[in-house]
């Protein structure tokens, strides 16, 4: 157990703190609720970033970029909207030393802006469908901040369409939110439950919000990522028309999803452990670690030399840049064990004299420790084989964890019991009603996760009235 983190069982919230200090992956900046992204964190991000962006131009995306000053008038026209976002929005007042004649807010979203740009923009229905993301920075004046999870200023990519039909809207709509879903599953391996949002937890302005959410290792739940299909209300806000096919004025139907770097503390929460970050291969900066162990100059060359002969040979099947060998002179072979335990890396590779004189290197998995020697002829396919395994296994470890964590609740006794004693997801019936949903929320502290969109909707009475409920919904206590 690594000295430098605490562990899990001792106070998760300071766990999960220490294992981003100790794999370098983010610090608090000098403005409150802010992060510096340290270069191995930012690395992360840059592979979360690179995948999506791969995903989303495969599903006919494109890219451009908006302002992050947006006119305040802006967010008034859109009551909703402004009711939901204005307790978390900064705004600016002075420009260029004098007092701005309109504040301009800095944007905690850009539906408004892009709003204002799409009416410009479309004006037949051969315009249309507008397709387009948004890879950005974005500021909300949170009051209780934690690195990664919620920033007053976090990265993030926000799409951002235009439809004819609200069939079409609520079809892409969908189509994202899979994108979602397989990028987490697929890639973070983190197993979560698409659904759609009950009206109390949706998006501000939004005819509905789908949702991708998962469980952490202290049975919280973690909104990874959400679609919403807008309906008309921005369009009404910001005169987004066009001439229909029956040569009438129709109103555009919009849509918005995103992620953002919440993601990365759901990596650490879902994989690591108390030795620190443990990430999948897939979407590891660097996924194979070798270290050469030496003790004078001619061993250094000796280990190095054959050291760079495997990375070769890997480099056949993975990118080299994700390959790195560790040439350090001022650190012990335990103290580089101990960096890229830390670091997560999900394959090392020690190359000592001895494994040089039988031509074979040991191999080490991050995420259960263990370790085999393997003949040099067959390190490459070994390491493959490995990485995807790791990826497979970290997946089912997680999801047999959320399986185990998740309860049904007859009754409202029931459900309170399981929140003070075991926690995790909670599957019960609920009314529908808003009044109920509060009510919950305020005595326990749960809200309705998601309604979810795979399961089989089955009848029964709500935990809290007994009145009918169509199927179950996803409780918990929610980051």
């Amino acid at each position: 157990m690594a000295k430098n983190i605490t562990p899990r069982s001792e106070n998760y919230s300071q766990w999960y703190l220490d294992v981003i200090k100790a794999g370098q992956l983010a610090d608090y900046a000098p403005v409150k609720g802010c992060m510096v992204i340290r270069p191995s964190g930012f690395a992360i991000w840059e592979a979360m970033q690179a995948r999506l962006d791969r995903m989303f131009k495969e599903t006919g995306h494109v890219n451009a970029y908006f302002p992050l000053l947006i006119p305040q008038e802006f967010l008034n026209r859109e009551a909703e909207h402004v009711e939901g976002f204005s307790p978390e929005c900064a705004v600016v007042t002075i420009g260029g030393g004098k007092e701005l004649e309109e504040p301009l807010v800095i944007r905690p979203t850009s539906e408004t802006v892009i709003g204002h740009m799409y009416a410009q923009w479309i004006n037949s229905y051969r315009d249309l469908p507008v397709l387009i993301n948004q890879w950005a920075n974005v500021m909300r004046w949170e009051k209780r901040t934690r690195l990664f999870l919620r920033t007053s200023e976090f990265l993030w990519q926000e799409g951002h369409t235009a439809h004819e039909t609200y069939e079409e809207a609520q079809e892409e709509t969908l189509k994202m939110l899979e994108v979602y879903r397989s990028f987490q599953e697929d890639d973070l391996a983190i197993p979560v439950i698409p659904g759609q949002k009950s009206e109390a937890e949706k998006f501000p302005g939004a005819l509905s919000t789908y949702t991708v959410e998962a469980m952490m290792q202290d049975g919280k739940a973690l909104q990874s990522a959400t679609s919403h299909n807008l309906g008309q209300n921005f369009a009404k806000a910001f005169e987004i028309q066009f001439l229909d096919r029956n040569n009438q004025q129709s109103l555009a139907w919009t849509t918005s999803w995103g992620s953002s770097t919440r993601m990365i503390g759901g990596l650490i929460m879902t994989h690591s452990d108390d030795d620190g970050l443990i990430l999948p291969p897939r979407i590891a900066p660097v996924a194979v670690a070798l270290v050469p162990i030496f003790s004078n100059d001619q061993e250094r060359t000796q280990t190095l030399e054959f050291a760079e002969k495997i990375k070769q040979r890997l480099a056949e099947h993975l990118d080299h840049l994700r390959i790195q060998i560790d040439d350090r002179d001022n650190l012990r072979p335990g103290d580089k064990f101990f960096h890229w335990i830390q670091q997560g890396v999900p394959v090392r590779l020690e190359i000592g004299p001895r494994d040089v004189k039988q031509q074979s290197a040991m191999v080490a998995r991050r995420d259960v420790r263990d370790k085999k020697l393997v003949p040099l002829d067959e390190i490459a396919d070994h390491v493959m084989r490995l990485l995807q395994q790791i990826q497979q296994d970290l997946y089912l470890r997680a999801l047999d964890f959320r399986e185990a964590n998740t309860r049904t609740a007859k009754n409202y006794g029931e459900f309170k019991e399981i929140l003070e004693q075991e926690g995790g997801f909670i599957r019960a019936h609920w009314n529908g009603s808003r009044e109920v949903e509060d009510q919950i929320k305020n005595e326990t502290k749960a809200t309705i996760r998601c309604i979810p969109l795979n399961d089989q909707p089955e009848a029964g009475k709500c935990i809290l009235t007994g009145e009918p409920s169509k199927q179950e919904v996803i409780f918990a206590i929610a980051y």
